[in-house]
């Protein structure tokens, strides 16, 4: 055995062997339990940044350990391949976008193996190529045929920085979810996917998701957004029609005194054919619409249409005003204008002088009206009830459910994605790609610009003929989010030539027992994941409700960043090996500058970016530290669901814990030790084989019960240095240090996998099996129920009381439970404490005064 620990050396060695003997790759058992870890799919951006690494990591972890447990554990790995980033490295550096996919897929794939992650590298998925996108072309034409997608000409969120359409879920405080840039709004034709069918699903099953964090839960529910109302009907003054407005608050529908519809209502559009003021104010909207910034600074704008409708129960006229601030996607696009109980009704009639008065009406009855203007009376003290049953009663309303939640904007202007398998005729009728010409695959000869959809101008792939007809090929491409929501499905056979999916394997694999992924995928991907699950079963690929019984969301990997502001204000990020920086006593920043003097902006710890340039090498990392160091420092440092602060400082403590164990299992192997020791005692035995099974039985819960991975690894290096002391000054005998090493070892081998590989392999040589065949430790119960001792309890001499004790407590907590003991209270109360004589686990004697 080398005397020095090499990380560079062993890591390579053991993926090495991993690699030859394909060890972690899985087949269907029936004769095990199946577990299912999966974590998030990366976008091969060329390089793994430390969020993946931590997010892989905890994946890896748990699919380890769950291995050692029995169980037949898969954990696959693939790409999300297709999306911006790759066009707009194709722009800068005059590359097609797939050469630089698969250059940094290549790339990534081998930092992933460097890190020593157990995937089953046989199932390895790649979104951008044919044989997966061709069954999701399949799946977006039986999709078509059941009505399930649609197309329709739609306002819809553009980002003028991307060039291409955002759905709702992708924008996020009226900007680009990617970008950051503010999101105009633009009317084009768009494929849309009906969500919506299934939104009551969605929210519903969210109740069954027990084991999924609860701000996820939260978010979703709120993005969902049901409401239960009522529907009123308000006829319009003069005319046949009506106005239906949508409320939950119907008590208030006795303080109306406008009602607010959408510029895009219907009722808006009869209006501009005889109202010149209107179709002015509407031409204007639509200007400002197209900007969202300063639609939301000129929201309360609105105009007075001058027509009025009838209140369906007093039938009074009320005034229709045309309002920026009424949703024109949201139930029908017109509300009841309510200054009474509502602040933007409020400000609303204040801005346009619309006659409102704050008073109480002294009536205890109403007169109202039904349609056929039939007297009748109903009296205030029945809080509304009775109003609410009248208008159900005379279908002046009906109850109304209505969800936030849009339809999803599946498509998008741009080259590089899944092209959608729909063709038009010359009179622009929708023509589905026969399946057996699928895939259609993107056009490879091709010049990639910023500013438009270059699949437009390639005539060549455009125009096709299909049963003897000329037809057009769409040139919009899917999201990529529809690539990412069903790929969890074909990981359980990726080279299934049949259909989408191996039914006979999905039903074995799914539902997937863990999903570890960032909580900013929220509203986006776990949405849309969930619902494609549904739509994955309805079409009898998958017999569950949901894709995943638990979801693990990771925090962050934070660091320092810094930035200066150019001329024009806009920001510039920097790399902080570029900086210097001044630190107070206490290593807080306080100050930064260019090495040329010039000051600069400290943003604080902040997520790590490559647009925020405060990124970590994990190459480097690797070469200095090793694999094990770098796994163990982004799991110790914080609880998985915490954000983590990226601190070497942390990496060279767990770089030399690992030397620590590595050192001390090369002292046993060589019987190097001088120094005189202690003959081993019955009651240090017990002790050290007490916190042996302690440690066993708290690091099962941790990885099993709860996740709390840092604290797991607290208890094997707290076990580990607890051992190495008695090991120094006792005569432990060679079966007891080997029983212990080895506990250390499979205990630490989810973690650090590599060093814990080759010193199983130094203490057994050939003689037992590779440590990845190892099952976990299962506690040896016994050893831990003779733990405690009694121990005899005096006050001034006098026994008082007999109390069990932990044979590793403290005479300081010992102490503490005394004191706090119920029926021994009366002896101290008013008494100070002179002296306490303990005689270890046997006696311990208060003295005390009055």
């Amino acid at each position: 055995m080398e005397k020095e620990y090499k990380p560079q050396y062993i890591e390579n060695f053991v993926q090495k062997h991993w690699e030859k003997y394909k060890t972690f790759s899985v087949y269907k058992n029936k004769k095990k339990k199946k577990f299912y870890c999966l974590p998030m799919m990366p976008y091969p951006s060329g390089n793994l940044h430390m969020g993946h690494i931590r997010n892989y990591t905890i994946s890896d972890i748990i699919s380890r350990f769950q291995r050692m447990l029995g169980k037949n554990v898969l954990q696959p790995i693939g790409w999300d391949a297709f999306g911006l980033p790759a066009e707009q490295a194709a722009i800068i550096h005059n590359i097609h976008p797939e050469k630089w996919t698969k250059k940094n897929i290549q790339n990534m794939r081998i930092q992933l193996k460097k890190l020593g992650f157990s995937y089953d590298w046989n199932r390895e998925i790649t979104t951008c190529n044919p044989n997966y996108y061709r069954w999701e072309q399949w799946f977006f034409i039986q999709l078509f045929k059941k009505k399930i997608i649609y197309k329709k000409n739609t306002l819809v969120n553009w980002c003028p920085q991307d060039k291409t359409v955002l759905a709702n879920e992708q924008v996020i405080q009226n900007s680009c979810w990617r970008c950051q840039t503010t999101i105009i709004f633009k009317k084009i034709p768009q494929w849309f996917l009906k969500i919506t069918n299934y939104a009551e699903e969605l929210l519903n099953d969210l109740k069954s998701l027990t084991k999924w964090p609860q701000d996820v839960i939260n978010m979703q529910k709120k993005w969902i957004g049901k409401s239960t109302g009522l529907q009123i009907k308000f006829k319009i003054q003069n005319q046949k029609k009506y106005i239906e407005i949508y409320t939950t608050e119907c008590q208030t529908i006795m303080n109306i005194k406008f009602i607010a519809i959408s510029p895009e209502h219907p009722f808006t559009k009869t209006l501009i054919l005889k109202n010149l003021l209107i179709k002015n104010f509407i031409k204007k909207y639509q200007k400002n619409f197209l900007n969202k910034e300063k639609m939301i600074k000129k929201k309360l704008y609105g105009i007075n249409t001058q027509n009025y409708v009838l209140h369906p129960l007093t039938k009074k006229k009320i005034p229709i005003w045309i309002a920026y601030y009424v949703k024109n996607n949201y139930a029908t696009s017109a509300i009841m204008g309510v200054p009474k109980y509502n602040s933007i009704d409020l400000k609303f009639s204040l801005l346009h002088h619309i006659h409102y008065k704050k008073k109480n009406d002294q009536n205890n009855n109403l007169t109202i009206y039904d349609q056929k203007n039939n007297i009748n009376n109903i009296s205030k003290k029945k809080n509304f009830s009775e109003i609410k049953n009248f208008l159900i009663k005379k279908k002046i309303a009906k109850k109304k459910i209505y969800y936030k939640l849009q339809d999803w904007s599946i498509s998008r202007q741009r080259y590089w994605g899944t092209p959608i398998p729909i063709a038009y005729t010359q009179t622009g009728k929708i023509v589905t790609i026969p399946e057996n010409q699928l895939p259609v695959i993107l056009p490879k000869n091709i010049i990639i610009k910023n500013d438009i959809n270059i699949l437009h101008k390639n005539k060549k792939w455009i125009n096709i003929i299909l049963n003897s007809q000329n037809l057009i090929r769409e040139t919009d491409t899917l999201d990529t989010f529809f690539e990412s929501s069903w790929y969890y499905a074909r990981y359980t056979n990726p080279y299934f030539i049949k259909g989408m999916i191996d039914i006979h394997m999905a039903k074995y694999w799914l539902p997937i027992d863990l999903y570890i992924g960032g909580i900013e995928h929220a509203i986006l991907h776990l949405m849309y994941f969930r619902f494609f699950h549904k739509l994955l079963r309805d079409f009898g690929f998958v017999k569950s409700n949901e894709p995943s019984k638990k979801l693990l969301c990771q925090g962050m990997v934070l660091s320092d960043a810094f930035y200066y502001f150019e001329k024009n204000g806009k920001k510039i990020w920097l790399n902080k090996k570029n900086i210097k920086i001044k630190y107070n006593v206490h290593k807080q920043i306080i100050s930064a500058k260019l090495l040329n003097g010039i000051p600069v902006h400290y943003a604080g710890k902040i997520k790590m970016s490559k647009s925020k340039k405060n990124g970590v090498n994990p190459l480097k990392i690797l070469k200095k530290y090793g694999a094990d160091t770098l796994r163990l420092f982004l799991i110790y440092a914080s609880p998985i669901e915490s954000s983590l602060e990226w601190q070497e400082n942390g990496l060279i403590g767990m770089h030399r814990f690992l030397k620590k164990i590595w050192n001390f299992i090369y002292l046993i192997k060589n019987s190097q030790e001088n120094f005189k020791k202690y003959k081993i005692s019955e009651l240090i035995f017990k002790k050290i084989n007490f916190e042996l099974n302690n440690t066993i039985l708290k690091i099962t819960k941790s990885l099993k019960n709860t996740y709390s991975l840092n604290t797991a690894i607290s208890y094997i290096i707290k076990f580990f240095n607890f051992f190495k002391k008695k090991y120094q000054k006792y005569e432990i005998s060679l079966e007891i240090s080997k029983k212990s090493i080895k506990t250390i070892l499979i205990l630490l081998y989810p973690f650090a996998p590599h060093i814990c590989f080759v010193l199983w392999k130094k203490i057994y040589n050939k003689k037992k099996k590779s440590i990845d065949e190892e099952k976990w430790p299962i506690p040896d119960f016994t050893a831990l129920k003779i733990h405690q001792k009694n121990i005899t309890i005096q006050i001034n001499g006098k026994k008082r009381h007999i109390m069990k004790v932990n044979i590793d407590e403290t005479k300081k907590k010992i102490i503490q439970k005394i004191t706090n003991l119920e029926n021994l209270k009366k002896y101290f109360k008013n008494c100070a404490i002179i002296k306490i004589i303990y005689i270890p686990l046997k006696i311990i004697n208060f003295v005390l005064k009055n």
